[in-house]
């Protein structure tokens, strides 16, 4: 008599059930069921789900069905036709509905929302990237599973698929991350946009999606608060005198990455390697980390002198952004502006999903953060360098994008033909 048992292989969260197809000497077949589940959520006693709520109810009936399909095509199969082909084929019938082949091999996905993020999370070191190369980066892996996560606490008990998000989805589903987890504009628009890449690519892997995707609503949001360095605070800054030695190595890059525009991931990689001379013009040569382009940087008068003394040395970006704080608050910096910051609580220990930030009046020194290098390059350079000079150098693919980033608008270009045409004058 033939044995149907199912287990879990693995401790992952969340993890696929397996199947195990056993008929006396002969027959000992193991294979995936492409089911997921907690690894919390499974009874290994009972070799099933606990049935916690309906989802987990409806995996244990599924797979009951499984078992008598599995047994019942055993029966009706010729015994020189049973094999792992044969159970795949079985449990790619059971399956069908809702299901595709991934690029794994014989893994099938359904068409739930969860599975679906999670398949792009298991791919993400063979799918291609914006540099060209393959895989995704690190922060671009951990934004599908802070996803994943939001996702599944979003749906609950339900089972949401990748047909269902349509513009009313992403309109409820905004207006919970923003009102109910009090998710700032920025990130909640992120993560719709990462929910239609997922629901793009399955779209792709033949899965029926909503002909309303396109139009839900995601993209970047205006920036609310432009925050830089504005020359006369640079002033202050250099003029500052500090006797610790790592606030004045600090203080170096910040002046450096004011005066060059580079982000931060970028900034403090620079080396004397990175100093070359280019038909007769001395340059900082860089391939940028995130874009993956090259950036050639004109040492200017003001980079010299900076630099005079040596290049400041290696510092972590953790103690980057804690150290310019403590550089803008011992140069006064101290005017109040509004500004969003995470409240600290004294003995109250927050997770990284708890944390809000909460919109106020704050002394611009606590509102300081390692972003500052290229937004104070890019505001105080505006009108001064060319735009299209700029954007190389600050790697903006788009003027749009250019301009949303430091804040300008209509009227900034009217202010602009103004000024020129009173300087022409």
């Amino acid at each position: 008599m033939a044995t149907i048992n199912f287990f879990l292989k693995y401790k992952k969260d969340p993890t696929a059930v397996y199947v195990r197809f056993k008929h006396g000497r002969k027959f000992d077949i193991t294979k995936s069921t492409h089911k997921l589940i907690s690894p919390k959520d499974w009874s290994g006693t009972k070799k099933a789900p606990h049935p916690r709520d309906e989802n987990l109810k409806k995996l244990a009936i599924s797979l009951k069905k499984l078992e008598k399909e599995i047994e019942t095509s055993f029966n009706d199969t010729d015994i020189s036709n049973i094999d792992s082909e044969w159970l795949e084929t079985v449990i790619k019938k059971h399956n069908k509905d809702h299901s595709f082949k991934s690029d794994e091999g014989n893994k099938t996905v359904n068409d739930s929302i969860v599975e679906n993020i999670q398949h792009l999370i298991d791919t993400a070191a063979v799918r291609p990237n914006s540099k060209g190369t393959l895989g995704l980066s690190t922060s671009r892996v951990n934004s599908y599973k802070n996803l994943l996560r939001i996702i599944k606490e979003y749906q609950g008990k339900k089972r949401l698929k990748v047909k269902d998000v349509d513009i009313q989805f992403g309109r409820k589903f905004l207006s919970w991350m923003l009102n109910r987890k009090k998710y700032a504009e920025s990130y909640a628009l992120k993560k719709i946009d990462d929910l239609k890449t997922v629901c793009r690519e399955a779209q792709v892997n033949g899965l029926e999606v909503s002909t309303q995707l396109p139009k839900v609503k995601g993209g970047k949001s205006k920036n609310k608060y432009i925050l830089y360095l504005t020359p006369e605070e640079l002033k202050k800054i250099e003029e500052t005198e500090f006797e610790q030695a790592y606030l004045l190595n600090a203080k170096k890059w910040l002046l450096l990455g004011c005066h060059i525009g580079q982000r931060v991931s970028d900034l403090l990689e620079i080396t004397e390697e990175n100093f070359v001379t280019r038909n007769g013009l001395e340059v900082i040569e860089l391939k940028q980390k995130k874009t993956g382009s090259l950036a050639t940087i004109p040492i200017l008068p003001k980079t010299r002198e900076i630099i005079a003394g040596g290049l400041p040395t290696k510092i972590s970006s953790q103690n980057f952004n804690k150290y310019i704080k403590l550089v803008c608050k011992e140069a006064q910096i101290n005017q109040y502006i509004e500004g969003s910051l995470i409240p600290k609580e004294e003995g109250k220990k927050t997770s990284n999903t708890e944390k809000r930030k909460v919109e106020g009046q704050y002394q611009k020194w606590k509102l300081i953060t390692s972003h500052i290098c290229r937004r104070t390059f890019a505001t105080n350079n505006y009108g001064v360098i060319p735009t299209p000079l700029l954007m190389k150098i600050t790697a903006h693919s788009t003027e749009r994008m250019f301009l949303n980033y430091i804040g300008k608008n209509s009227f900034d270009y009217a202010e602009m033909m103004a000024n020129l045409y009173k300087e022409q004058k």
